[in-house]
């Protein structure tokens, strides 16, 4: 029987692991599984098993020498210096043994998503260890060694002959993904994100918009450091809807990176749950408009692994099969991680009111946000 949507997991995907004290987690992963089936909310026959991604699959993206490093590097064979050259052993991407194939298995993940969605099989696929959107064609970046996304739409684009649309909600700028298809007519990105004024990766403004033939084709809203959850969701909105219009995709894939929240660690954004219940709810409508429905989505960045993204990526899934779940959070799971928890577990699918002071500068933010959304829309506008 077929499954409107399908929840792509096994116990393979938790082995990409830097180290015990490194801010990219993969535990979030099994957490916001764990949550959902402690919810009722995931049955078994829409789990779906990942596979590993081969060799020839992952340098549709990446270079085949970067390839043989990560090799190298995971079993321990590779010149520190020849590894920093491809962004492997730095602080932000540490060497792990067998990186290779952990991260093998991540990317297989989603293109599993890809061909159940891209087959018929389903409308929707969900593959929460995916997201990895920083890392380049012969480099590692910013916690992201293989860039499944990336792989993914170039999959899309020879297996199904698709175009694809991007959209990427990170509070960090989707550099990798861009610049991988920065000149190609048939992949549109859109990245909301932080201003790169003080956030890695210092990219994603209003200007990049593509090269070439893929010229007007990337689109970027940086916002304002603070930005809380209206405007957050004001650029996201109407940014999406009208670049959907403007491209008319074949297929949506979204990158869900939850660490605009307000209490991650890394960034310095302002939206609460109440962002990441819309976000789905807006790409499932744009999805069902312009796409039959189909839509990939991911995992992506996200640091407060125990307060903010168990809830915000069980609800990408609850939307995805017309679910709201509301109130308490379910007993048997807030017992089992809250010893091991860093802070107090939310005990409620909401955010508890008030978990941040009143931003002075609000106003000021959202006409900034505002300004910045027009511009970025403005070829749109110009073409039409």
């Amino acid at each position: 029987m077929k499954n409107d949507s399908v929840f792509v997991y096994s116990p393979d995907l938790l082995g990409y692991k830097f180290s015990d004290t490194h801010p990219f987690n993969q535990l979030r992963v099994q957490l916001a599984y764990e949550l959902l089936r402690d919810s009722g909310c995931l049955d078994d026959d829409q789990i779906v098993l990942p596979r590993q991604a081969t060799d020839e699959e992952i340098m549709m993206i990446h270079d085949s020498g970067y390839v043989e490093a990560v090799k190298q590097a995971g079993k321990g064979q590779l010149n520190r210096e020849i590894a920093l050259n491809y962004g492997l052993g730095t602080e932000d991407t540490p060497i792990f043994p067998n990186m290779h194939e952990a991260s093998s298995w991540i990317v297989g993940a989603t293109l599993t998503a890809v061909d159940h969605v891209m087959e018929g099989k389903s409308k929707h696929a969900l593959s929460l260890s995916g997201g990895l959107h920083h890392g380049f064609r012969g480099k590692a970046s910013g916690f992201c060694i293989y860039n499944d996304s990336s792989i993914a739409i170039e999959y899309m684009k020879r297996k199904y002959n698709a175009r694809v649309l991007y959209v990427d909600t990170d509070a960090h700028h989707g550099d990798g993904v861009q610049w991988a298809f920065y000149d190609d007519p048939d992949v549109c990105t859109l990245s909301i994100h932080e201003t790169g004024r003080y956030l890695f990766p210092g990219t994603g403004s209003i200007h990049e918009k593509g090269a070439g033939k893929g010229y007007g084709f990337s689109f970027n809203v940086p916002v304002d450091a603070f930005t809380e959850d209206e405007s957050f969701l004001e650029c996201y909105e109407r940014s999406l809807w009208e670049v959907a219009d403007f491209f008319k995709p074949d297929v949506i894939i979204t990158q869900n990176g939850v660490d605009a929240h307000y209490y991650d660690p890394l960034t310095h954004l302002s939206v609460t749950m109440k962002t990441y219940t819309e976000i789905p709810r807006i790409a499932k409508k744009v999805a069902e408009k312009y796409c039959g429905g189909r839509w990939i989505a991911t995992g992506g960045g996200g640091y407060d692994i125990w307060r903010v993204v168990p809830r915000a990526w069980s609800y990408l899934w609850c939307v995805m099969n017309d679910q709201a779940p509301s109130g308490q959070i379910a007993e048997n799971w807030l017992k089992r991680w809250t010893s091991e928890a860093k802070y107090p577990l939310p005990p409620t699918w909401e955010d508890e009111s008030g978990i941040y002071k009143p931003i002075p500068r609000k106003e000021e933010i959202t006409s900034k946000n505002r300004a910045t959304l027009e511009k970025s829309l403005y070829s749109i506008k110009k073409s039409s």
